[in-house]
C-alpha cells in the first residue's frame, strides 16, 4: 500500500479508501449504465453475435467511465486526483490534444 500510496502522491490511508472505493462505484455503475445502451441502440445480448455485442459495450463503457470517474472522484472530495489522473491517461491514449 504505502507504494501505491508514493505513486498517486497521497499521505493519508484515508485518501488512499476513498480513492479504491471511487473506482469500485465508477467500474460498477458503467458496467450498469452500458446495459440500456446496448438496448437503446437495438443490440441485444440475445441476438446478436458476442464479439460483435462485447466489443459495443466495451467501447460504451470507456468514455462512460471516463466522464463518471471524474463526477464520482467530485463527489467523494478527491476531484483534484481524479482529474489528474484522467487527463495523464488520455495522454497516454493519445488523446491529449483535447487538453490544449
Amino acid at each position: 500500500m504505502e507504494k501505491l500510496k508514493k505513486r498517486w502522491g497521497i499521505h493519508s490511508n484515508f485518501q488512499l479508501l476513498i480513492i479504491l472505493v471511487v473506482f469500485a462505484v465508477t467500474g460498477s455503475t458503467a458496467a450498469k449504465l452500458a446495459d440500456p445502451l446496448t438496448s437503446l441502440i437495438g443490440l441485444q445480448q440475445q441476438s446478436t453475435h458476442p464479439w460483435i455485442y462485447w466489443t459495443v459495450r466495451i467501447l460504451l463503457i470507456f468514455p462512460i467511465y471516463q466522464v463518471l470517474l471524474v463526477i464520482f472522484g467530485w463527489l467523494f472530495g478527491q476531484f483534484k486526483f481524479f482529474w489528474n489522473f484522467e487527463k495523464k491517461m488520455l495522454v497516454r491514449l493519445g488523446l491529449g490534444f483535447l487538453f490544449k
